[in-house]
């Protein structure tokens, strides 16, 4: 059994016994695996800091029959803040389900992974406003998974001024003609807009890099939260 070095994030653990841990781990390129850490709940255990939830190392692994087993953990990033404040631990806690279920094993994950790690730190070393956060979150992992908005033309006419509407069902910005004859639009801001069209086109790095306030972010949840809820088929 060869042993493979794999980074990765720990999305859920479960006691095993009376020391082990069994762990999700999500990864770049084998997607989400099942991982057992032996002795990890014990007090002095090498693989204590790296097996807690949320965080993120790198793991030296072999694969069993069923299932991976950890031989060690370099701790990269453990979220401290995520674990000492509840309302950013609520957050974090809904968008790692949501993860949890659009990944799956032998999946390449790397741009999932990568938003992951850079939405979690935003929350925990961040004041940002924990809605804009899981907005562009589901925004974001809504492109990845192939459902990239259409943001430089109305989805009707094809007009590119006066996109004052987002279509759900046409899955885009819509002219204020065409926006008014669609019933699963909804009109939005230019600062709503603006804010669409940067979380679809940002770079990975820079994606939390802006604010919105009052109207312009009640504006930004409703169309993230009902686009995100009417692609997955599921509400969250």
């Amino acid at each position: 059994m060869s042993n493979t070095k794999i980074n990765g994030i720990v999305l859920s653990e479960s006691n095993v016994g009376d020391f082990d841990k069994m762990l999700t781990i999500l990864t770049p390129n084998l997607g989400k695996i099942s991982c057992v850490a032996k002795g990890a709940r014990r007090p002095k255990s090498a693989l204590l800091a790296g097996t807690q939830i949320f965080s993120f190392g790198e793991y030296l692994v072999y694969k069993g029959s069923q299932t991976y087993h950890i031989n060690s953990v370099e701790p990269i990033e453990v979220f401290y803040n995520l674990r000492i404040d509840l309302d950013k631990l609520e957050y974090a806690v809904h968008i790692n389900k949501i993860v949890q279920d659009v990944t799956h094993e032998n999946q390449n994950c790397y741009r999932i992974l990568q938003l992951l790690l850079n939405t979690l730190y935003t929350i925990s070393e961040t004041d940002k406003n924990l809605d804009m956060v899981l907005g562009v979150f589901k925004l974001r992992l809504l492109c990845i998974s192939g459902f990239t908005p259409q943001i430089q033309e109305c989805t009707n006419c094809k007009e590119k001024e006066e996109l004052t509407y987002f279509s759900i069902k046409d899955n885009g910005l819509k002219c204020k003609v065409c926006g008014k004859q669609d019933t699963s639009a909804i009109a939005i801001s230019q600062s709503a807009l603006n804010a669409i069209k940067y979380t679809v086109t940002a770079p990975p790095k820079k994606l939390y890099s802006f604010n919105l306030k009052d109207e312009a972010l009640e504006e930004f949840k409703l169309v993230t939260k009902i686009f995100f809820n009417e692609k997955l088929e599921k509400e969250y």
